[in-house]
């Protein structure tokens, strides 16, 4: 896909890749990327140096994703609460994601690996070149079903379901819709994210516990993983830590499963048992 880097994975990154992959995998696996900054920091670079890191950071993140087998992945890329840092951050950022653009529009193995890429947020906030870049790839890719990357751009949960709200009003405005036809499946198909599945796992880096506004609507069943590295030091074996977790949660739920079958099978033949008797008296 258009995410594998040149150099393949370690033996024993492949061996425990396949170990993983016998117990049930999650389908969409949701990012905060957070840390770049505090890794510039760390390491006495430039800002703009981490969040360049960051982006190769989530390149490879996303090719161990594919190892796995992994065929939705959602990013937190830019918040509009990012758009309050310094000008020279944002612009740094813009130039970035600009880059990026440009790279996936001339990257035809997107198409062949069919690779749908998904730009999710309040695009009217970004500038006319961005716009464009960012519809030039969704109409490009908008036909493949075998992989989804959503990049969250300009997106917070709370203008997500503002925005969503204001569409829903409109609708009953204009009669397409009546009051009683609002519920929570409406207005999950008028949020940003209508196309894609609520994620199974929502990860966050850099040891911060909080979701920063992302994906509120969508993560309320889903496996919460905090990372204590920040986001350019995330490696494979965080990634597999957080799919273990995963696992564990799904043979608890199967195990819960298993224990009420059980009950509500004793609870029947102890009626069964009722009206057999009951049956006989009569």
């Amino acid at each position: 896909m258009f995410w594998i880097l040149q150099w393949g994975l370690q033996i024993i990154e492949k061996f425990c890749i396949n170990v993983i992959k016998c117990g049930p995998v999650p389908k969409h696996v949701a990012f905060i990327m957070d840390g770049n900054r505090r890794f510039a920091v760390k390491n006495k670079m430039q800002l703009s140096e981490g969040h360049f890191r960051g982006f190769d950071k989530l390149v490879e993140t996303l090719q161990w994703c594919l190892e796995l087998g992994i065929t939705e992945v959602t990013v937190y890329a830019f918040s509009i609460e990012n758009f309050k840092r310094s000008e020279e951050e944002v612009g740094t950022l813009m130039r970035l994601a600009t880059e990026q653009l440009q790279k996936l529009l001339s990257n035809e193995v997107i198409m062949a690996e069919g690779v749908r890429i998904r730009i999710i947020g309040n695009l009217l906030l970004l500038s006319e070149e961005l716009q464009k870049l960012c519809a030039q790839v969704v109409l490009k890719t908008k036909d493949n079903d075998k992989a989804f990357v959503n990049v969250a751009f300009a997106y917070t949960s709370r203008d997500e379901i503002a925005n969503a709200a204001r569409i829903i009003v409109e609708g009953v405005k204009s009669g397409e819709i009546k009051n009683e036809d609002v519920d929570e499946d409406l207005i999950g198909n008028c949020l940003y994210t209508k196309n894609g599945a609520d994620p199974d796992v929502i990860v966050r880096t850099s040891g911060e516990v909080r979701f920063s506004d992302f994906l509120l609507w969508q993560i309320s069943n889903s496996q919460i993983c905090f990372i204590q590295v920040l986001w350019p030091e995330f490696c494979i074996w965080d990634l597999l830590v957080c799919v273990f977790r995963y696992q564990r949660c799904c043979n608890e739920l199967k195990k819960r499963g298993n224990k009420r079958k059980n009950k509500n099978e004793r609870i029947q033949t102890f009626l069964d048992r009722l009206e057999q008797q009951r049956l006989k008296q009569l």
